[in-house]
């Protein structure tokens, strides 16, 4: 059976990052853990702590699609389940005729995860830690 812990983080592409994050942060009281501006994607990315735990990821990009689905478009843009074991997490979902990308690594913080699609295409990632 798929061992998935918890959910891991929520990404939400935003389509005016300034309006998003004072939203997020006054409105809501989500506290900033790291901002970062990603110069080769023209992009923010904000951490926001949700009941003191890492939650939330709002990302800014230039003029995001307006649909529901990927790849980078306003709203939401994917959900994540962490797991302790992405290749055994893989083989599982393969079993159930699943498809998932390749491995990736996260450029900030090492860890490998891939994503997957639900039957309506909403984009779905396996996150190991």
């Amino acid at each position: 059976m798929l061992k998935i812990n918890s959910i891991h983080h929520v990404a939400i592409i935003c389509s005016d990052y300034q309006v998003s994050k004072q939203f997020y942060t006054e409105v809501l009281g989500f506290e900033v853990e790291h901002e970062v501006f990603r110069e080769a994607r023209n992009s923010w990315k904000l951490d926001l702590k949700v009941a003191g735990k890492y939650q939330i990821e709002l990302f800014s990009f230039p003029d995001p699609a307006a649909r529901p689905s990927r790849p980078e478009a306003a709203g939401l843009r994917h959900l994540a389940f962490e797991v302790t074991n992405i290749e055994g997490a893989i083989l599982f979902l393969s079993a159930k005729n699943v498809q998932t990308e390749p491995i990736r690594v996260d450029e900030f913080t090492g860890k490998r995860f891939t994503f997957f699609a639900d039957p309506d295409g909403l984009p779905l990632e396996l996150y190991e830690i």
